[in-house]
């Protein structure tokens, strides 16, 4: 897959999964994809890339939308697209007293505040702990119910197959696949590695080593082990702090340090007799991140350096390891690009041209100018590239229309574009690993967040499309999955998608679940859920906002959706739920929104223009202290994220359009819905202070509204806050993951007066 960009998906009640390496283009397109909180024990497989928990009942969290960093990848170009600034500050400047003292009486605030934050939710908790378990009981059923294996992501090399289970990496023969029946090569427990999981899996050409990433729950960054395989494998190296790594030669290994949530140095290590590492690439520019990518024909390793707005690729040819990486095409403002190659060609998928959005474009290798690109394959108007796949005769893009999926495959030889639309319920795809890319045949999983995973098969020679039982699926037969368009203040008609249960009458007295997202490009997660087929079931409706902002129809919707436009998406949202309310779906004292990290802003703004519209609000890890955190320099992601939100520190009139719309600083006395927000103390990326004081600072504006009007049976919102020792903006364990969703759904049903989870004996108001 043509992969680039960064990823955090992080999505919502969004879910955001990070899936490191493999998702292909689809994170690049997407930003750095993390995904949201999701406890899903089967992470969707990725090509050429083992990715999954040691223990049975764990996974990574967090969706933006969308979404995992999904989701579902950290891809190389912008950073984690899930709001994240980290609060560690660099440098060694000795400060002077007063800034000393100023410091702690910062650090003293803070402590406090977390302290009386913690004792509050321990105070208010119990209230929910009855429905709490019950709603974890069920989502398990339902888990156990809808969990099936279309088995671990497999890596071929002729007749061997290398696959992982539980924290074990296998080596079996190509006809007799099997955990039983194959040679244990690595497992995370005998290498006191218990805490961690296995992110990524790369084998060198020859076979005699293999190079693994661990990372663990609590913490952003992987530790590379290099295995030299044999009939007893040894650990060769141990390379902390490391985010991608490819191999260019039988010996040779590049990958890319992280630090700090940065990734900006390439080295070369080598296990030759003479063994040494050298650096060989250094990003100055700090908008910019760099990832290492392997082509599929193995010729060519690349060096993307990506911004939200630009790229640079460099080639390191694998026939020629140590020689210095060759500029593809330098940086130009507004064109993004990535690389993959066949025949002597670069296919290069870019922004560059009219209309900006993604084309196939190719050039050769001694000629890869932009000036020599030609045009091989141009999208429609609004329609989004979710991902691609390149072969030896074909390409396969995955294609997203009016909220529906479809399948384009393109021949090298005929030149000729077959497209297939794929089933109409189908709301996410997720390509498997391909054995080879001479095969002819492409797998795939297609998915909606109340659809359980289906495998399908596409044949380039037969032009069809196959679905595969693998295993017997629950058939969701009483789910009507509807999509509208909604007419936003300026005309702009806004996409929704819809799921209720079939058999549900009197839907204006039914609850509602609006999920939002709307920023760096990134789609809505709308992958399978436990907990959304158990709302379905309950009779909740549950409906997904596609606001501007976001990815879904092309980078000109991401762009018409952020910095000076980034009110448009609030617009949208309103739009959207003023429609679905028109429509018969719910009302107001029904309705709940969901979002997390960045969607947290749309989410917190509509809370204080309309908050009319809603009863209650669940928000996970939100970034809601916007203006604050983009004045501070010295956060590792504040340079590269003014393509995002614009510099308040340079532009006044950007300062004053942040601070229009930013949810701590729009906080006023007013009637607000409840508000339940999870939040994390290792989380790097949204700053554990700013959700503090944007909590601290609502709860004190609704008494003050409540104290004002003497109404009888005035109505005091709950503003709840749960702060998480455990898991971080991209990861918790199974159980953390399951406490935190029911928690979520428990505060829901006792806000919305949700009658059928509630104690029979015990009738609702």
């Amino acid at each position: 897959m043509i992969r680039n960009l960064q990823c955090l998906e992080i999505s919502g009640y969004q879910e955001m999964k990070v899936r490191t390496s493999c998702a292909g283009l689809r994170n690049l397109l997407q930003g750095l994809r993390c995904s949201v909180r999701y406890y899903s024990k089967h992470s969707c497989l990725q090509t050429v890339c083992v990715y999954s928990k040691i223990k049975p009942k764990q996974c990574c969290i967090l969706d933006c939308a969308g979404s995992t960093c999904t989701h579902r990848t950290l891809p190389p170009g912008s950073i984690l697209p899930w709001r994240c600034f980290s609060c560690k500050q660099e440098g060694t400047k000795i400060p002077s007293k007063r800034k000393q003292n100023a410091s702690i009486t910062s650090d003293l605030l803070y402590k406090n505040l977390l302290k009386s934050e913690q004792e509050n939710w321990n105070d208010i908790s119990a209230r929910y702990k009855a429905m709490t378990k019950r709603i974890k009981e069920k989502l398990e059923e339902l888990h156990n119910k809808c969990t099936f294996s279309l088995g671990s992501p497999r890596i071929r090399f002729g007749e061997n197959v290398y696959f992982e289970e539980n924290g074990c990496v296998f080596l079996s023969k190509a006809d007799d696949v099997d955990e039983e029946n194959g040679d244990m090569l690595f497992s995370t427990e005998d290498l006191g590695f218990s805490d961690a999981f296995i992110q990524r899996i790369r084998i060198s050409p020859d076979q005699r080593y293999m190079a693994i990433s661990l990372k663990s729950e609590n913490s952003e960054e992987a530790t590379c082990v290099i295995i030299k395989l044999g009939h007893f494998p040894v650990v060769e190296k141990v390379i902390p702090s490391v985010f991608s790594f490819e191999w260019a030669a039988n010996d040779v290994l590049y990958y890319t340090s992280q630090k700090n949530l940065k990734c900006q140095n390439v080295f070369m290590t080598t296990f030759t007799n003479q063994k040494h590492t050298k650096l060989v690439y250094t990003e100055h520019d700090a908008r910019f991140f760099v990832d290492i990518y392997c082509t599929k024909d193995r010729r060519f390793l690349t060096i993307n350096s990506n911004s939200k707005t630009s790229s640079e690729v460099w080639l390191i040819d694998c026939r020629h390891p140590f020689k210095s990486p060759v500029l593809v095409q330098a940086r130009t403002k507004g064109v993004i690009y990535h690389v993959e190659h066949r025949n002597d060609e670069l296919y290069i998928l870019t922004t560059y041209g009219e209309p900006a959005e993604y084309k196939l474009m190719k050039a050769p290798v001694a000629a890869s100018g932009k000036e020599n690109w030609q045009l091989v394959y141009a999208l429609e108007k609004k329609t989004k590239l979710v991902d691609l796949e390149m072969f030896s005769d074909h390409c396969i893009m995955f294609l997203k229309n009016a909220g529906h999926l479809y399948l384009n495959a393109i021949s090298f030889f005929s030149h000729s574009v077959q497209s297939i639309k794929l089933p109409t319920w189908a709301c996410e795809f997720e390509l498997e690993s391909q054995p080879e890319h001479t095969t002819s045949t492409c797998y795939f999983q297609l998915t909606s967040p109340v659809h359980p995973p289906k495998r399908f098969a596409y044949s380039f020679k037969e032009n069809n499309l196959i679905e595969q039982a693998v295993q017997e699926v629950p058939i969701i037969t009483n789910c009507h999955t509807t999509r509208l368009l909604a007419k936003s203040k300026d005309e702009t008609l806004v996409p929704i998608t819809v799921f209720h249960n079939m058999n549900s009458k009197e839907l204006h007295r039914k609850p509602l679940l609006v999920h939002v997202y709307g920023a760096y490009g990134v789609d809505l997660n709308m992958s399978f859920k436990e907990d959304k087929l158990m709302l379905i079931e309950e009779g909740w409706i549950l409906a997904y906002c596609h606001v501007r902002g976001g990815g879904e129809l092309g980078l000109s919707w991401h762009k018409d959706g952020c910095q000076h436009n980034k009110l448009k998406g609030l617009h949208d949202l309103k739009a959207c739920i003023m429609l679905l309310h028109e429509l018969g779906f719910s009302q107001p004292k029904y309705t709940a929104l969901a979002a997390a990290s960045a969607g947290g802003i749309l989410a917190g703004a509509l809370c204080n223009s309309a908050p009319e519209l809603i009863r209650a609000m669940v928000l996970q890890a939100p970034f809601v202290d916007v203006l604050n955190t983009m004045m501070k320099t010295h956060l590792p992601l504040t340079i590269e994220e003014q393509e995002e939100w614009g510099n308040p520190l340079a532009d006044e009139k950007c300062m004053k359009y942040i601070k229009s719309y930013c949810p701590y600083q729009n906080i006023k006395p007013q009637c607000y819905p409840s508000v339940f927000i999870t939040a994390y103390e290792n989380d790097q990326r949204v700053p554990l202070t700013g959700v503090l004081r944007y909590v601290r600072k609502l709860r004190k504006a609704a008494l003050d509204h409540a104290s004002r009007t003497s109404e009888k049976g005035n109505w005091v919102p709950n503003i709840i806050l749960d702060i998480q020792a455990s898991g971080s903006h991209c990861d918790s364990s199974w159980e953390d993951s399951l406490n935190e969703v029911a928690r979520h759904l428990a505060f829901l049903n006792k806000e919305l007066e949700v009658c059928h989870l509630q104690h029979h004996s015990k009738p609702c108001k």
